[in-house]
Parts: structure tokens; sequence; C-alpha cells
């Protein structure tokens, strides 16, 4: 397991001067450009700006798929961009979990199934798999649907499995990708309300991208990106 620091008093999440350039010489992007920013635990924060701004870069690093070029990322006190490959590894294993707008479920395999996956890669026996999945399915209101598989699912039923996955493990962060992208609007406030409840009542800081001004309302922070900078940050009012 990756050295995570206990002390509370830390912010959960910390980007200092946060640089990212992909290429090199003429063709160099920046992607990021020196961001600074910090989500603490128990936080709900949305990050906003139109396609090309940087924030889905800002999420493959807090996601430990990617690391600064310079500057640094810590999570819980702890540099990221230090841990080796193996250490991002777990520390993604153990601690986030990830929603994607496209829900990423495995089409052959059943709700508890999908929802069961990331209990086996931590090696969890079956028997205490199984109850751990379903009752995350139970906590995302599908309850009867655990035989079922994602084309037996609504859009709306399929991010609900997608969620359940997300945090079966009970992890420290929740990043979410365009949760609603898929969605009409009427499932989209359905996700958004469940992911408001995940955070209030347990404590899941959430970091979430969206290109939707009436989703990011949803959030108690907006952070705006804009030419791999942040443009500008506000709570909700």
């Amino acid at each position: 397991m990756m050295p995570v620091s206990d002390n509370e008093s830390a912010r959960l999440i910390r980007f200092s001067a946060v640089t990212r350039i992909y290429g090199s010489g003429a063709a160099a992007v920046r992607a990021l450009d020196g961001v600074d920013f910090h989500v603490d635990a128990g936080e709900f924060v949305a990050m906003m700006g139109p396609s090309g701004s940087g924030k889905s870069t800002c999420m493959n690093i807090l996601g430990c798929l990617d690391v600064p070029t310079e500057g640094e990322f810590t999570f819980n006190g702890v540099d990221v961009g230090k841990l080796t490959p193996d250490q991002r590894a777990l520390l993604r294993r153990h601690y986030l979990g990830f929603v994607f707008q496209g829900f990423n479920l495995l089409n052959r395999t059943t709700a508890m199934e999908n929802v069961e996956l990331p209990l086996i890669y931590r090696g969890v026996a079956r028997r205490q798999r199984r109850r751990m999945a379903a009752r995350a399915l139970v906590a995302v209101g599908l309850t009867g649907r655990e035989s079922h598989s994602p084309g037996e699912l609504s859009g709306g039923q399929q991010q609900r499995v997608a969620i359940a996955r997300a945090i079966v493990t009970q992890p420290r962060v929740l990043l979410a990708d365009e949760p609603t992208g898929n969605l009409d609007s009427a499932m989209s406030r359905e996700i958004m309300e469940l992911l408001t409840a995940f955070n209030r009542d347990r404590g899941i800081t959430i970091v979430m991208v969206t290109h939707e001004a009436d989703m990011a309302m949803y959030a108690s922070r907006r952070i705006h990106f804009m030419d791999g900078r942040i443009d500008s940050a506000g709570r909700r009012d």
C-alpha cells in the first residue's frame, strides 16, 4: 500500500503550479499551465470549461493516469508525482472511484458482476464481494436489477450501476467525468441527486467534470478552466 498521510488537517487534494506539456519544441502543447487549486475532504467540486481548456488533463492527473510535467500534485499530503507507477495504481485502486459519461460497463455481464469488478482486483473473496456489491446496488436504487445485463437497463439505470461500482470500495474520492452527458434532463437530475446524497451522507469527496451549468450547480464549488489555466473559481450561492 502507498504511504498516505493520516493528517486530516491537510488538504485532501492540492495542485501547486501544475503544468502538463505534451510534445516538444514547436509542437509542444501546454495542456495545463501553472494551475493552483485545492479540494478539501468532503467537498463537491465541479470543473468546467470548453473543450481543450485543460479540465480533462486535470482529471487524468487526479485519477493517477498522468503526472505533471512541472509542479506538484499531492493527495492527502503525499506527492503523487514521486510515486512509482505501481504505487499510483494502488492509490487508484484503494482511494479513488470513477464514473464516466459512457458508463463503461461490461455488456455480457450482470449488474452484480459489473459492480464486483473492483473487488476482484482487490482480491476480495467471492462471498464477501457479492454482499458488498448487493449493498451498493441497493444504495443506488437498483434492488431487483442485480441479474440484469446493461442491455436490459435504461441509460439512467446503467449509470446507477456505474456509480455502484465506483462506491463499492468506499473510496475517499469519486471522480465523475461528464456523468450526465448521455442522459436526458430528468435522468440527469436523478443521477446528480444521487451523487449529492453520497457526498452529503457518506462524506465522499466528489470532483466532477461537466459542460452543463445546471449540473454544476449541484456542486458546492465550481472551477472554470480556460486555455490551460483557471479562469475563475467560486462557491455556490
